[in-house]
């Protein structure tokens, strides 16, 4: 197991897959790789998952009971990996994501200065959004990376598992893992609260609980950082707010417009050179903005985003033409992502 982990890092892999009835199988840009020749069995596929158990001392019997876990560990001078393991058809299976021990550099992720400039917030909501494996992991860890290295502050993240391990900068930084540090995202939460922090970062807004207290957190003065599977802004306000019943969504509105700062849409687009980069969409929440959530007109932030009249704001369409007429992305490609297919392909 030790040995296919570090290959997978050697060949500059995502993901190592582990299923029986197939090879063992890593993810590197766009293409799966076989690392075995011969396809894993269901004992042989447990046995692997048992040894990563054994790395990241923790007990199996929390996968059997649940059929299926989140967990992380760290192979020394190699990487950290980041899995979950789950049943199915009875037999065991395993994801691992690959997770360098050195936090990314903004600039190598494409993360763009609006971006990186949200960091500088004192309190107030700013929310990272986009399907799985679009890196929003990587934009939260390079926005807490700032902050340490640029201000005092007590920073608490909380994460599902722990992905890249923050060092005492010029903040403290104080990292609680759900279940082994906190029972839950809502629980661990709650007692942050009480441990006088500067800025929490959530790594996932799941439940309807962990949405109210995170509401609640920024109301009083922190700075929350959290992430949603959403795309587009629009869509993430509407997400929040349809969490809560139906009696209590006029109050939520209010809540909401005041709180969010910000939302940051993203997802990883595939190149002409079989690479992937990262496009953006930023909402930065104006008076205009505000308005529109508070009386239910979030089907016009959209038309806000793509004006280009704020600097700070950026379009998704706006940033895959860049990259079309840059040569880096080819028209199919950018159209397959767009959010206006007809308008961007007008554009270009």
């Amino acid at each position: 197991m030790i040995e296919m982990l570090q290959k997978a890092v050697q060949m500059g892999g995502s993901d190592l897959f582990i299923i029986p009835g197939s090879s063992v199988t890593i993810k590197v840009q766009n293409s799966f790789v076989k690392l075995t020749d011969e396809r894993v069995s269901p004992d042989e596929s447990e046995q692997m998952i048992r040894q990563m158990y054994e790395l990241a001392h923790r007990d199996f019997d929390l996968l059997q009971n649940a059929g299926d876990d989140d967990f992380s560990f760290a192979l020394v001078n190699v990487s950290r990996f980041r899995c979950n393991a789950y049943k199915q058809r009875g037999t065991y299976a395993a994801i691992c994501r690959i997770v360098n021990f050195e936090l990314p550099d903004p600039d190598a992720m494409h993360i763009p200065p609006q971006v990186m400039a949200l960091a500088s917030q004192r309190s107030g909501m700013i929310l990272v959004t986009g399907p799985a494996g679009s890196g929003k992991s990587t934009t939260l860890a390079c926005m807490v990376d700032r902050i340490n290295e640029t201000r005092g502050a007590h920073i608490v993240t909380i994460e599902d598992p722990i992905e890249y391990l923050h060092r005492h900068k010029k903040s403290l930084v104080s990292q609680r893992e759900v279940p082994n540090d906190a029972a839950s995202f809502s629980r661990a939460l709650r007692a942050a609260l009480r441990q006088a922090p500067d800025v929490v970062m959530l790594g996932e807004m799941r439940d309807l609980d962990t949405i109210r207290t995170a509401i609640t957190a920024a109301e009083t003065g922190h700075l929350l950082l959290s992430s949603l599977h959403t795309i587009g802004a629009a869509k993430t306000v509407d997400r929040i707010i349809d969490t809560f019943p139906a009696e209590q969504q006029t109050q939520i509105r209010v809540q909401l417009s005041m709180v969010l700062k910000a939302v940051v849409s993203q997802r990883l687009v595939p190149t002409v050179d079989d690479q992937r980069i990262a496009v953006f969409e930023v909402m930065t929440v104006n008076t205009a903005i505000q308005n529109m959530i508070r009386d239910g007109r979030t089907h016009q932030i959209d038309n806000v985003i793509y004006g280009g009249t704020d600097k700070n704001m950026m379009s998704m369409d706006a940033e895959l033409q860049r990259l079309v007429l840059a040569g880096r992305v080819t028209r199919e490609v950018a159209l397959l992502y767009a959010a206006n297919p007809d308008t961007l392909s007008k554009r270009i």
